[in-house]
């Protein structure tokens, strides 16, 4: 009895992770190793501590009340679940999101408090892998995140609206397929589902999720672009914000 409890359990655990695809990038307690969770937290700690340094070295403190804004708005956000087809739901991650307004260093500050206030007060990730979740999700997502959004936007016109736009739905999307990518290691390296299982159940529902990252990533960015562009981290001259009012 024992024996077939034993054969079973992983595929009770690999169903789980396919009928609620939906909850795979926040990691319940129990799905990760002790080794491969160590890991996450040392590399998580370590960029957390590069990032308080470095804002505390070339951040002014107005971007401190702006840090609390974006913290607020994107905790707000990922809260709104949008639908995809299957019958599951995505929500923002909100990485590169971060990293377009405040910067890569600030912006992983950012996410990590966002993290750890959803982990510690609405369960949504476990405590002990919270340095998992924190690095595939934030610090991966605003790191790649921005600096890719920062090569692509340079590559086409960096201070136009199109090539910015374009910028940021690449980078969003990216992001968040990444980040699906990475979690499907950790899980297999873990022994908890197969990797082939896992990175195709993660790659499909990623997919469409990013799709929904990018739109409300660029939707925000669009917002603040007409709005306040100087809160940007990267800012446009104003010559081109007058050329696009025009158009």
């Amino acid at each position: 009895m024992a024996d077939a409890f034993l054969f079973r359990f992983p595929t009770l655990l690999e169903s789980q992770w396919i009928v609620q695809p939906h909850l795979a990038l926040h990691i319940p307690d129990g799905y990760l190793s002790l080794p491969v969770s160590g890991a996450c937290w040392v590399f998580a700690v370590a960029l957390v501590v590069l990032s308080l340094r470095q804002v505390q070295a070339d951040y002014q403190e107005r971007a401190v009340p702006l840090m609390g804004v974006s913290a607020a708005f994107i905790f707000a956000a990922q809260m709104i679940n949008f639908p995809i087809p299957g019958g599951t739901s995505g929500h923002l991650l909100g990485g590169t999101l971060a990293g377009v307004l405040l910067g890569p260093w600030a912006g992983s500050l950012v996410m990590t408090v966002v993290f750890i206030v959803q982990a510690v007060l609405f369960q949504d990730g476990g405590l002990t892998v919270l340095g998992a979740n924190i690095f595939n999700m934030g610090l991966i997502g605003t790191f790649a995140g921005y600096y890719l959004y920062k090569a692509v936007r340079s590559a086409l016109g960096f201070h136009r609206w199109r090539s910015t736009a374009i910028a940021t739905v690449v980078a969003s999307w990216t992001s968040v397929f990444v980040a699906a990518v990475l979690c499907a290691i950790q899980l297999a390296l873990s022994g908890t589902v197969s990797l082939n299982l896992a990175l195709s159940a993660m790659a499909i529902w990623h997919f469409m999720i990013g799709v929904g990252e990018a739109i409300i990533t660029v939707l925000a960015v669009s917002f603040v672009w007409r709005t306040r562009p100087e809160m940007m981290f990267d800012p446009p001259r104003r010559s081109s914000m007058r050329s696009r009012s025009a158009m």
